[in-house]
């Protein structure tokens, strides 16, 4: 590996592939790249690692997991003769592990990769586009081929006054080193949710403030089922809003708000705004070079990862499209190897899952019923709630259920979407089932283990055709 504070020449070789960005989509490309027998330059400005590892899945998902032991241990007398108590004792050796696992991760599946591929050569520095290459630093490093994977970063919502209060981020959140008495999150997707319920379980009071209703993209019967769970838990959860302004005052932070009643004003400690990410295109001089951005700012690409410009590709984020680490690798991949071999790969999400690290978590892939029906597609769906399945009925735990859409006429498996304690285990059975066209005939005719979440594709299958609460265990 060629280290570009050392080695000048590093900036004066020919490459045959330029990546900019060293998250998982440019490791991903430049890997892929690599293992092609192409000359990469891999161009990294900030931590090595991008978002996923840095300041978003690893670390979201590790500090989800500590709070919920809370829960589950003040949840347990819910099986009889059982009482359990937990509690933080120190919020900060909570953060500090999670701090020693991002380093280490990090460290293992980023930086040390490096050096074991000799054809990748890794620059640090801030980089912008031009006709034949790219310049990092203000020099040329001349390339044939690139590919623009910079990811994207916290964006903000329009609301007067936000850009004048000391909001958290995803980012910003995930190193609290005090957790706040109360905190008001704007947005009620993904994000909002995950680290809304993790701030909750935490002891924190929690008030999550959004537009239109919790997880819009969601299937309706999941969001208002989800949004109950939430509510139980002592999370305050206000849809239906209209922002009017927001300000700091002597208690913290007031959220104005128009809803059902007139207005109304919101407060709390500290505000954490989860409202969309933005991607990191500005200072690459992307139209000038003439890569044509959507709206949003966002790269605009078609399904071989092409950009509006010649030899430039772009992937992950920063296209603005499916936005989760697998699919950012995935893009990274295809798109190396359609700038090598002469762009004959697709770039294809039809059968994404797509996870949302509640509890219960929200597990999806396809279309969802209303999106089918946009594209003009005549449906069945079957809903499943999970006092139907054996295994939350032993957990006693049946928060949840299970919905399925299949195309009326052949029964194809259209879309599954799972809202379940163990959801995010049980979708990538839907998912094969969805990329290799089966119905939810053969769905329901397949083996699946007893006691599992899984088992509830089986029976929701089923439903479609039957009454499962006349079968008896394990019967089809």
């Amino acid at each position: 590996m060629a280290d570009c504070c050392t080695i000048s020449d590093a900036l004066k070789r020919r490459y045959d592939l330029a990546v900019i960005g060293a998250g998982s989509a440019g490791f991903s490309a430049a890997i892929t790249a690599a293992g092609l027998g192409a000359e990469v330059a891999l161009i990294g400005h900030g931590t090595i690692g991008g978002t996923c590892v840095n300041i978003g899945c690893v670390p979201s998902k590790t500090l989800i997991r500590a709070t919920e032991t809370l829960h589950q241990a003040n949840a347990a007398t819910r099986f009889a003769g059982i009482r359990a108590q937990a509690r933080i004792e120190d919020w900060r050796a909570v953060m500090r592990q999670k701090d020693e696992l991002v380093l280490s991760l990090r460290r293992r599946k980023y930086i040390e990769l490096l050096p074991g591929y000799d054809n990748i050569t890794y620059i640090e520095g801030q980089a912008r586009l031009i006709d034949g290459g790219v310049t990092v630093n203000g020099t040329f490093v001349h390339a044939g081929k690139v590919i623009i994977a910079t990811g994207a970063a916290p964006g903000l919502p329009s609301i007067a006054g936000i850009e004048s209060v000391p909001y958290l981020t995803s980012t910003t959140a995930l190193a609290l080193e005090r957790l706040p008495k109360s905190l008001l999150v704007i947005g009620g997707g993904y994000i909002g949710c995950e680290l809304g319920q993790m701030f909750a379980r935490a002891g924190v009071k929690v008030t999550i403030a959004f537009r239109t209703r919790l997880l819009p993209e969601a299937e309706p019967e999941i969001s208002e089922a989800l949004t109950g769970y939430l509510q139980a838990e002592g999370i305050i959860v206000r849809g239906g809003l209209s922002y009017r302004e927001i300000r700091q005052d002597m208690g913290g932070i007031v959220l104005s708000v128009v809803a059902d009643n007139g207005n109304e004003t919101i407060k709390a400690e500290q505000v954490l705004v989860t409202t969309g990410r933005r991607p990191n295109t500005e200072g690459m001089d992307l139209v000038q070079a003439g890569v044509e951005l959507q709206r949003d700012g966002s790269i605009k690409v078609d399904d071989r990862m092409r950009t509006s410009m010649a030899d430039v590709y772009a992937v992950g984020d920063v296209t603005g499209r499916d936005q989760f680490v697998y699919m950012a690798a995935y893009g990274g991949r295809i798109a190396a190897e359609n700038a090598l071999n002469g762009d004959s790969k697709r770039y294809d999400a039809s059968a994404m899952p797509a996870i949302v690290f509640t509890d219960p978590q929200v597990a999806s892939v396809g279309l969802t019923e209303a999106a089918a029906r946009r594209q003009g597609l005549q449906v069945r769906t079957s809903v499943l709630t999970l006092d139907n399945v054996p295994r939350a009925l032993a957990a006693r735990d049946t928060r949840g259920l299970i919905k399925l859409v299949a195309e009326a006429h052949s029964g194809r498996l259209l879309g599954a979407h799972i809202l379940a304690p163990e959801g995010a285990d049980s979708i990538q059975t839907a998912a094969l089932a969805i990329k290799c066209r089966l119905t939810v005939e053969q769905l329901a005719e397949t083996i699946f283990p007893y006691l599992t979440t899984v088992e509830g594709l089986k029976l929701a299958a089923l439903s479609f055709t039957k009454d499962v609460a006349k079968l008896s265990c394990c019967a089809a």
